[in-house]
């Protein structure tokens, strides 16, 4: 079996599970457990809300069909109160994984999976929502300074979680923001979506790459409602961070 990561005997993770299926439920609450993990279920969208209070999850397992509210309804409902708890959706429908991604979702699943493949997942999210880039590896003003990113009018701040643009701060999801650091510590290089899985997402990818179109998406209405547009798609390769080739990098002290 494979183990949790590495951080997970010293920092135990919370994980809550919402399936409907006894048998799934138990087996993935079974084996969270055994692999280090501090675990929660329930078996319903309703009690999921009040487990998701509750419990104060690191990350949340979901079922999308479940006998209530499915699993989009209440990840919309998290997200709507302000909660950006991690989801990995658990689906048994291939065509559910855009909606799930729209409605909020960090990642997924597709039923049957395989139990290697599930803590995969869940380790690859909780390293970059938990440990990831967007934490402060060093103290004092070199760490901070190294923690700030900077391109155009554009500034990331990995120490704070914080980005903005022309002066207005954009709140960001912690998948979003990940995303954003790699283009901005990459700026002016073409990305091929693999780097991109691998780097952020932080596991092996292989077909479907909607995942990561969705997220650029997401992206380009949050930065790119500013002029002018800084993220590009290179058709049939991947994207880049970059001013268009006709502009240059506008004064972020100029008032617009």
């Amino acid at each position: 079996m494979t183990s949790g990561p590495s951080t997970a005997a010293s920092l135990p993770y919370r994980v809550l599970v919402v399936e409907d299926d006894d048998s799934i439920r138990t087996l993935l609450e079974s084996v969270l457990g055994l692999t280090g993990y501090t675990v929660a279920s329930v078996g319903s969208g309703r009690a999921a809300l009040l487990e998701a209070q509750r419990f104060a999850p690191d990350l949340i397992m979901l079922d999308v069909m479940l006998p209530d509210l499915d699993g989009f309804e209440v990840t919309r409902t998290l997200r709507a109160a302000g909660n950006g708890t991690p989801v990995l959706f658990l689906t048994a429908r291939a065509n559910d994984t855009v909606t799930g991604l729209r409605a909020g979702g960090d990642d997924y699943v597709v039923k049957p999976f395989g139990i290697e493949e599930v803590l995969l997942r869940v380790a690859a999210i909780l390293r970059r929502t938990a440990d990831g880039p967007h934490q402060a590896s060093n103290s004092g003003a070199e760490g901070e300074e190294k923690d700030v990113l900077l391109f155009a009018d554009l500034r990331l701040d990995r120490s704070r979680h914080e980005v903005h643009r022309a002066g207005e701060h954009i709140p960001l999801s912690p998948t979003e923001f990940d995303l954003l650091a790699y283009l901005m510590t990459n700026a002016g290089r073409v990305l091929r979506r693999i780097q991109i899985v691998e780097h952020v997402w932080h596991y092996d990818f292989a077909g479907d790459t909607r995942i990561i179109e969705t997220y650029v998406k997401y992206l380009r209405r949050k930065i790119d409602r500013f002029d002018p547009p800084l993220i590009h798609t290179v058709r049939g390769v991947g994207y880049t961070l970059r001013l268009p080739r006709d502009q240059s990098a506008p004064d972020p002290r100029r008032p617009r």
